[in-house]
């Protein structure tokens, strides 16, 4: 039998819904009835933009989901990545190689850790940051917060407060799960002027019930991503961090959707002036342009297994082209001042959320820091009913989804809430743009509104 072959020339002349077709025919997608996905062709992308099949053109307002943080096809990452295809494509994980040895160098520079442990995801580096906490401390229990979202795999899935999480019950022993610093609905019922930082102190009692000498860590989002983008009150850190400090237990930040540049810094973290015993990291540390992800352990932590195993292992740590494509994509933000353009762009983008807040009877908060932010909307202000509920949609979320999408916007929604999250190399004149279209859409939603 004569395998057939598919020329170039076939290949390039299939439509977009061939393409879309084979792709539902042969391949699952995440997070869907596979009945009801229905994806777009992504033909090609350069900066703030990608097109599609059919040639139109998108503005990318969720930075794909947020990781293409220095936009689509940066020549000097691309470059990176070619150089060094021509010189190593695979190392094992027990190799040392040049870019691995250099990117491990650099984290330990930007976050004030020690060491890196390389995985392929951002779930992969939350599953091992958990592992090692448990290693180093010799206790079980891991601390989380309900809105939280940690990863898909089993132990990063059950570490999370996503309802994600509810069809992989019980997945793993150990997790207790504490309440998050959401000063729009407070759980304690309290104003971020007047309280006590409940927030904090809950935990500490929970901590009392649980045995702290059982819990190894308390791990957090740095800024809360997929479940609202809860930015927390200035001193909520600074007292978590003291709480941990009381107990001898370790603070695990995780920041693989909020670190490296997307709130204007390093990590999210350090706008609070503290220092977490481990960081995990992933989406923009490579952009995207690659696999990767990282654990990153204080002096402590590493010296330990400098005597003790490390019982963790992958085939791909350390891979040296992604590790190549995180070492260009760290001097670009740098090279290229991405952290101040996050800052100039993130105050006009404050400012507009702000108006929109203030505009349109729909919108009940907005949340914001650099280019990481949400509008959360709501039937009512005054009683402040979601516009959908938890874990559901609704008639006028999916009127705004659609109009945005008719507009060639790709943006994110969930629930109640729409994101505004583009790559960090935006310009306020594509900003403005994009959100333009976003208030139009809100028009919608208030005119449904009106008329129901």
């Amino acid at each position: 039998m004569t395998a057939h072959i598919i020329e170039p020339e076939q290949i390039a002349e299939r439509t977009s819904q061939q393409v879309i077709q084979e792709n539902r025919d042969y391949t699952l997608f995440s997070w869907s009835v596979q009945s009801m996905a229905a994806p777009m062709e992504l033909k090609r992308a350069e900066g703030v933009y990608f097109w599609d099949g059919d040639g139109n053109r998108w503005l990318d307002f969720s930075a794909q989901l947020i990781n293409m943080n220095v936009g689509h096809q940066h020549p000097k990452v691309l470059e990176a990545i070619k150089k060094q295809v021509d010189t190593l494509c695979f190392a094992g994980p027990g190799f040392a190689t040049e870019p691995r040895g250099a990117l491990g160098k650099k984290l330990a520079e930007v976050t004030g850790l020690a060491k890196a442990f390389f995985t392929l995801g951002g779930s992969e580096a939350n599953e091992n940051a958990m592992k090692i906490a448990r290693l180093y401390t010799g206790r079980d229990k891991i601390i989380t917060r309900y809105l939280s979202y940690h990863g898909a795999t089993m132990g990063s899935m059950t570490a999370s407060g996503d309802p994600r999480r509810w069809p992989a019950e019980p997945g793993i022993p150990g997790i207790v799960r504490a309440f998050d610093p959401y000063c729009y609905r407070c759980p304690f019922g309290q104003k971020v002027e007047s309280c006590h930082r409940e927030c904090v102190s809950h935990i500490e009692e929970i901590l009392r019930m649980e045995g702290p000498g059982n819990v190894a860590a308390i791990m957090v989002e740095g800024i809360t991503g997929s479940n609202g983008l809860l930015v927390p009150p200035d001193d909520y850190y600074p007292k978590l961090r003291a709480l941990c400090d009381r107990y001898g237990i370790l603070l695990i930040d995780d920041e693989v959707m909020s670190g490296f540049g997307r709130t204007g810094k390093w990590l999210a973290t350090q706008h609070y002036g503290i220092q977490p015993d481990i960081v995990t990291a992933a989406k923009g540390l490579t952009s995207g342009y690659m696999p990767l992800g990282a654990v990153m352990v204080s002096a402590p932590i590493a010296e330990y297994f400098e005597t003790h195993m490390l019982y963790g292992g992958l085939t791909y740590s350390g891979h040296p082209v992604s590790c190549a494509a995180a070492n260009a994509n760290l001097a670009v933000y740098e090279e290229e001042a991405v952290f101040a353009n996050v800052e100039t762009q993130g105050a006009y983008l404050a400012q507009r959320l702000k108006q929109m807040e203030q505009k349109f009877a729909c919108v009940g908060d907005v949340r914001s820091i650099g280019l990481f932010s949400v509008i959360e909307l709501v039937k009512d202000k005054a009683t402040k009913e979601p516009l959908a509920p938890f874990n559901g949609s609704s008639a006028e979320m999916g009127k705004l989804a659609a109009y945005l999408k008719s507009q060639h916007l790709y943006a994110f929604t969930r629930f109640n809430m729409l994101w505004v999250c583009p790559p960090l190399i935006i310009t306020q004149q594509q900003l403005g743009d994009g959100l333009d279209v976003i208030e139009e859409g809100l028009k919608i939603v208030d005119a449904a509104l009106l008329a129901s």
